[in-house]
């Protein structure tokens, strides 16, 4: 799967370009048809001290995946949106397989 990171209107992090990077390859481990992952780190003003926001879409066969969190730091924001498409990629194997046995 080929990982592109984005910092949008803020510097990159090395730390945090490896630290999504791992995260994205043990999805990848996981779900081997991923075709790519593009990763948007963003910094919002946000009276609740959240802010930062981690958004992630996934190229698969079908539709796209996405998923998108706003926390305190960006280690969170990477956690929740990793889960979130975790779960959607859980649901979208379980769709094909279905396909595959009624066929």
């Amino acid at each position: 799967m080929a990982i592109n990171i984005q910092y949008v209107k803020m510097k990159s992090s090395e730390s945090m370009s490896q630290y999504v990077t791992e995260k994205l390859k043990k999805l990848d481990e996981h779900y081997d048809w991923l075709i790519r992952a593009d990763v948007f780190f963003k910094t919002e003003k946000d009276p609740s001290e959240k802010g930062n926001i981690c958004e992630i879409e996934l190229s698969l066969p079908g539709p796209k995946i996405f998923a998108s969190s706003n926390e305190k730091n960006y280690e969170m924001a990477v956690k929740e949106t990793i889960s979130d498409l975790n779960s959607q990629l859980k649901k979208r194997k379980a769709k094909f397989t279905k396909q595959r046995i009624s066929s």
